[in-house]
């Protein structure tokens, strides 16, 4: 359904860009294939710097060999001349045809521009499928080393520890996960990678808790108060460590923040837990009047 739903979106914004395409060749909005008159005037000592008047707007150029009129842009520029720079991949000059000029005018023939938006939704297109590409690349990997290393950390009898110690929390957290189920080594482990800011490891051992959680779920289409829990953790969770991204970012800066992601996330977390709970115990009344 949810491919159904992306692929709905990007043919809409096709259409769309589509759309206003035609309108902008109908009405040529960038005037391909027509001159326009400026005026200019030379930069004192400067045989070829001039400040260029193309629409009321003042710009810096340079005239180069009597053909071609360099114009430089920046943030102010008029939006259609920046368009029509990106277009031909110079964002800051814009390489106009000069047509004719006497002492005071120019006529010039700037670059033509066509198809602008739908080039730049097909070009988003590609750089997203690019970027989900090296994303799901990058999730393969982790996936297969902490699934792996799970597998060790079971057969060795360090989950089995591990649960034991934190049996009466996990089981105040999530009271129907039967004692010994391979869910509560799941969630031990995805906590545990979650407390200490590795949260690309901790997202396969999510979906493992998450496939394992549901193996008990009595009703299959509807998610049950321990995976509620466990997503309200998850998106909640108490990091001790801050996140290994913000690390790579802010590098040695990140100790000030430290305290601050403590504070909050506990806080949060602390939320989550009451909220869920709160709404497992509601649902555990109405099943039990229902019933």
């Amino acid at each position: 359904m949810l491919n159904k739903i992306w692929a709905g979106l990007i043919i809409f914004g096709i259409l769309f860009a589509l759309g206003q395409d035609i309108h902008d060749e109908i009405s040529n909005t960038y005037n391909n294939g027509i001159t326009q008159n400026a005026t200019y005037s030379f930069v004192k000592k400067s045989p070829t710097h001039i400040i260029l008047t193309l629409n009321d707007q003042l710009l810096n150029a340079d005239i180069r060999n009597n053909q071609y009129l360099h114009i430089h842009l920046n943030k102010q520029s008029p939006a259609y001349l920046l368009d029509i720079a990106t277009a031909n991949g110079k964002d800051n000059l814009l390489i106009a045809h000069i047509v004719s000029k006497n002492n005071t005018q120019l006529n010039l023939l700037l670059p033509e521009l066509h198809w602008k938006k739908l080039h730049a939704v097909t070009q988003a297109a590609f750089d997203m499928a690019k970027f989900a590409v090296k994303l799901a690349m990058g999730l393969i990997g982790i996936m297969a080393l902490w699934l792996g290393l799970m597998q060790i950390a079971e057969k060795s009898g360090l989950i089995k520890h591990m649960v034991k110690i934190v049996q009466p929390l996990l089981h105040w957290l999530f009271p129907n996960i039967p004692e010994g189920h391979p869910a509560l080594g799941s969630i031990s482990m995805n906590m545990a990678a979650n407390i200490l800011g590795l949260g690309n490891a901790a997202t396969p051992l999510g979906i493992k808790a998450m496939q394992q959680l549901q193996t008990l779920n009595s009703d299959k289409d509807k998610a049950s108060d321990e995976m509620c829990m466990f997503l309200a953790l998850n998106t909640s969770s108490v990091q001790l460590l801050p996140p290994v991204t913000l690390i790579a970012l802010m590098g040695t800066q990140v100790s000030e923040l430290i305290i601050p992601i403590i504070l909050a996330t506990s806080c949060s977390t602390i939320t989550a837990v009451i909220v869920a709970k709160f709404y497992a115990k509601k649902n555990h009344k109405r099943e039990k009047a229902g019933g």
